[in-house]
């Protein structure tokens, strides 16, 4: 009987092992095949200062961020942010336009690309980043975005991520949108 013990302990021993080896050899797979892979994911994190009073100016800040997870790194990156609105609407960040005097003072800005006249689509390319490497996060941080309180309003950011690797261009993970009615006027006694 000691002996069949024995041998059943044994042979949970070498399951053990085994199980463990597996688990070893399946993890350096992983690794191997993460080591590969080109992974840039971008997202959005923000605030509002809400008010749903006349006469008041609504904000939003953001910042649309970069994460290369990947093995890989991204050239050249830059960036579009599709703004959806049915109100009007202020959109400012740091940025500047190409050929413009401010290119030499502004540090860790970016250049927006397109015709300064839209107002629904900014494309930015970073102005001292031309190579987002492995782990490294690249932001497009605190823009803002201002609307009155006195009138419905709705808009919706999306972000895309763009670059040599990925010239189609990658959804961002999330969106910023917001809708509201305007405060209803308070009726006057006669």
């Amino acid at each position: 009987m000691n002996s069949m013990h024995e041998l059943r302990g044994k042979l949970a021993n070498l399951h053990e092992m085994n199980m463990n080896y597996f688990k070893e050899i399946k993890q350096r797979i992983e690794e191997l095949k993460l080591k590969n892979q080109f992974i840039v994911v971008g997202y959005f994190t923000y605030s509002f200062n809400l008010y749903h009073e006349k006469d008041y100016e609504n904000l939003c800040i953001g910042s649309f961020h970069l994460h290369n997870f990947g093995a890989k790194p991204l050239t050249n990156p830059y960036i579009c942010l599709k703004i959806a609105s049915e109100s009007p609407f202020e959109f400012s960040g740091k940025y500047v336009y190409k050929n413009s005097l401010q290119n030499l003072r502004l540090t860790q800005g970016w250049e927006r690309m397109n015709d300064p006249s839209d107002k629904e689509e900014y494309w930015l390319r970073p102005m001292e980043k031309r190579i987002l490497e492995p782990s490294e996060v690249l932001s497009f941080p605190n823009f803002q975005v201002k609307w009155q309180s006195n009138i419905p309003y709705y808009f919706n950011i999306e972000g895309y991520i763009y670059g040599d690797e990925i010239v189609h261009g990658v959804k961002g993970m999330n969106d910023i949108s917001i809708k509201g009615t305007a405060p209803k006027e308070e009726e006057e006694d006669d």
